[in-house]
């Protein structure tokens, strides 16, 4: 899909924020895990939550969209604002099976250790971008613990239970796979800790897992180093009623624009809220800005610094994994506005004074490289091909772009 952006020229008007697919991701596995049924309010559907959504049918959960009517449907498709309603299975019985993450890295790191929990051979497949994300965090987990893992180009095959103890999981590749254990390690039999091999990076995600988990029933706890998660077994999740809060990760994009964003809760867990703080500071003047913890924000401080007085990013190494190499893609479009940027090991620069492109951008099927791009296009105008790739988190972004002014065709 190709997407003309016009200079935006007035001031733009209030906006909803969109619903938080962190937040959705965890709550629908919860459920997906709790005895009884469990009702999770202001879903954004999204691939990536459907996604989710498919790899808990899979494991024998019944998942189901109430509509306008009152009525409960099985087809439920990409929406705003959902209302879904999750009868949970014990993932210990399940049979062999084949969880489709399709490119959702957030649902393959979530649902390898929950699937791992039956003992029965798995499969979950996904793109080969996906595939070729970091996952060896679980071959070398599993393997140590007598499993097996297989991976292929589309495809990852799990075999053996996962069992209870002692996982050392490097803190500086992602915060998922960190994640992934707490949402299984509770429904095994023995006691278990999760040993944090340096610093926890995207600390803040791990802490919105703990509490979720907590709203479902599930204890576990941070030692007072920081360093390592306590995780009593033999729990079990109690089928709650949840409400996803506003998404700042999202909403940062709007923020961008100038917009007044409603629906946030600034009291939140979610490590993007610190999107204002940063703007802030961007627009005081060029400065350094460590994303160690929100690496999500790094296209649109990009994109805002391009349009104000360029930065230094730090804490960007992380940012090659994402669903595309994002220093060298925001390096390859924001070039075309004539901004330079310089990427490292572990920072990036980024120039400014941003012009109307000459030629058509491109999105690299990457959620996060559209909306930064849109936010560019705003100041200046702008074509995007393969803007589609925001159905990944927030298929109804353009809308909303529409809602505050900005003219999309």
């Amino acid at each position: 899909m190709r997407v003309e952006i016009r200079k935006f020229e007035r001031q733009p008007a209030a906006v909803k924020a969109p619903h938080s697919k962190s937040a959705a991701h965890r709550m629908l596995i919860c459920a997906g895990l709790a005895s009884g049924v469990s009702t999770v309010r202001g879903v954004d559907i999204s691939e990536d939550i459907l996604a989710t959504i498919d790899c808990l049918r899979a494991l024998g959960a019944e998942v189901t969209v109430i509509n306008a009517g009152g009525e409960e449907t099985e087809n439920i498709t990409l929406a705003q604002d959902a209302v879904i309603r999750v009868r949970g299975t014990d993932p210990a019985f399940a049979d062999s099976a084949v969880l489709r993450c399709r490119e959702s890295g957030s649902t393959l790191r979530f649902m390898a250790p929950v699937a791992a929990l039956s003992g029965r051979e798995m499969i979950l497949t996904g793109s080969s971008k996906l595939m070729s994300r970091p996952l060896t965090v679980y071959d070398d987990l599993f393997r140590e613990k007598g499993m097996t893992t297989e991976r292929t180009g589309e495809a990852m095959r799990v075999g053996g239970r996962l069992a209870s103890g002692t996982y050392k999981v490097p803190g500086n590749i992602s915060s998922q796979f960190i994640s992934g254990l707490l949402f299984a390690l509770p429904l095994a039999d023995g006691d278990s800790r999760i040993v944090i091999e340096g610093r926890a990076e995207s600390r803040p995600y791990i802490d919105m897992t703990i509490e979720t988990l907590r709203d479902f029933g599930v204890w576990t706890g941070w030692g007072q180093d920081g360093r390592i998660i306590s995780i009593p077994g033999g729990q079990s999740y109690k089928a709650h009623d949840a409400e996803v809060e506003g998404d700042w990760s999202g909403a940062a994009f709007l923020i961008a624009l100038g917009a007044e964003v409603t629906g946030l809760d600034a009291g939140s867990t979610q490590g993007d809220k610190i999107c204002t703080e940063y703007f802030r500071k961007l627009d005081e003047g060029q400065t350094q800005l460590d994303i160690t913890d929100c690496p999500d924000l790094g296209p649109v401080i990009a994109a805002y610094a391009a349009c104000r007085n360029g930065c230094v990013m730090t804490g960007t190494k992380r940012l090659m994994y994402k669903e595309s190499d994002r220093g060298n893609s925001i390096k390859a479009e924001l070039a075309k506005f004539g901004v330079s940027v310089d990427v490292e090991e572990d920072s990036i620069t980024v120039g400014c004074g941003a012009v109307t492109p000459a030629e058509c951008l491109y999105g690299h099927n990457d959620h996060r490289i559209v909306m930064a791009l849109s936010v560019i296009c705003a100041h200046t105008g702008g074509v995007i091909e393969g803007a589609e790739a925001v159905n990944k988190s927030f298929p109804d972004f353009f809308e909303r772009l529409t809602e505050m002014g900005v003219s999309v065709r």
